[in-house]
């Protein structure tokens, strides 16, 4: 149960995320991979089983973990524990989190836009501004943070929007192509609160690297909606490393 095992975890299942870990500082990634390797448990709990009530016990596991004095038995478990004792005030934060993933249980589509919208404050915005907490993010730059979160959760839910639709889910309350213009055009507009306030992330400011392809991603699906739809919705390789060196050099996103 090493930050070592949540790194090779973050590794396997989240590529983009793990990237942008180790362009931040080593001292921050041992902060932020236990953290994201959290997240990738909880976000494909309600995914490795078509029972519900499965599916509920393990969240239910996590939530558990938040609040127990001694970790439990799963590789995650010895570092995420030593994370929350250092900063207490994650728990409501992850317990937030993981609640908001009970949709994804359901199956069920989003009911209207503010559902969609607040689906991602609760897991992708709240998830970067964990991340800006646990480097020592101040209390002013939670919005900033938050919106930058938002803008990068609705990027990778963009390019997840193909596998839902293949398991026959309905995941965007409107596709049509109009609609998911209007919808990248809020996540850029979410891009542009976090660029005005960014000058005051300091030493948070590796935990915005997580959301280094966002800007490229929501401006694709603004000018080509289409895209969302194909699957085609991607970075090259090329693009990738050039935007994450980028913005690991200059700050900016």
């Amino acid at each position: 149960m090493t930050v070592d095992a949540c790194a090779a975890l973050v590794q396997r299942g989240d590529p983009d995320r793990f990237a942008a870990v180790m362009a931040a500082p080593p001292a921050a990634r041992a902060r932020l991979f236990p953290l994201y390797a959290f997240n990738l448990e909880v976000a494909r709990a309600p995914w490795v089983t078509e029972q519900p009530l499965i599916a509920e016990i393990r969240l239910q596991f996590w939530r558990d973990m938040l609040t127990a004095a001694k970790p439990r038995a799963h590789e995650v478990a010895g570092p995420l524990h030593a994370l929350l004792q250092d900063s207490p005030v994650l728990v409501p934060l992850l317990d937030g989190l993981i609640e908001a993933r009970r949709h994804d249980i359901t199956r069920e589509p989003f009911a209207s836009d503010t559902a969609f919208d607040a689906y991602l404050e609760a897991t992708s915005a709240t998830l970067l501004w964990a991340a800006a907490l646990t480097l020592g993010a101040a209390p002013e730059t939670e919005t900033a943070f938050r919106a930058l979160g938002w803008a990068s959760g609705l990027a990778n839910y963009l390019r997840a929007v193909p596998a839902l639709t293949a398991r026959n889910l309905q995941p965007l309350v409107n596709p049509e192509p109009k609609a998911v213009r209007i919808l990248a055009a809020e996540g850029m507009n979410h891009l542009t609160i976090a660029r005005s306030q960014r000058g005051n992330f300091g030493v948070a400011a590796p935990a915005a690297l997580a959301a280094w392809a966002a800007g490229r991603l929501l401006r694709q699906a603004h000018d080509n909606p289409t895209r969302v739809s194909e699957g085609s919705l991607a970075l090259s390789e090329f693009s990738k490393r050039g935007a994450l060196v980028w913005m690991a050099l200059t700050g900016r996103f």
